[in-house]
């Protein structure tokens, strides 16, 4: 992985979780060729661990092929909630866990 192909080493991406895709606003230009153009996703691997789904890939620099990142998203259920996280170099670290219950109880207000 290239720090020096990132505007910003693991941005903060709030509740953001690409399963594929890049950040592009991030990505300054490769540090091997020096060219600024689209990043392929290359070595896309999708599989089952335990009982969390992992989905892991490569981003390259279309011109040269140079690493710029390996990029790792993780789903899972817990209890009620779908948690989502995360974590590249180039496309940052996010975390989001969303209600399966017609009624997210977290955003209930109480009655009384």
């Amino acid at each position: 992985m290239c720090g020096g192909c990132v505007g910003t080493e693991y941005p903060e991406r709030g509740t953001t979780c690409l399963e594929g895709g890049s950040f592009l606003l991030n990505f300054v230009g490769c540090a091997q060729c020096g060219r600024r153009d689209f990043v392929l996703l290359g070595n896309r691997a999708a599989g089952l661990h335990g009982e969390d789904e992992i989905v892991t890939y490569d981003h390259l620099c279309k011109n040269c092929h140079h690493l710029i990142a390996r990029h790792e998203y993780t789903f899972s259920v817990v209890d009620d909630y779908q948690e989502y996280t995360m974590l590249c170099l180039l496309c940052g670290r996010a975390e989001d866990s969303i209600s399966i219950l017609p009624d997210d109880p977290r955003q209930m207000t109480p009655l009384f």
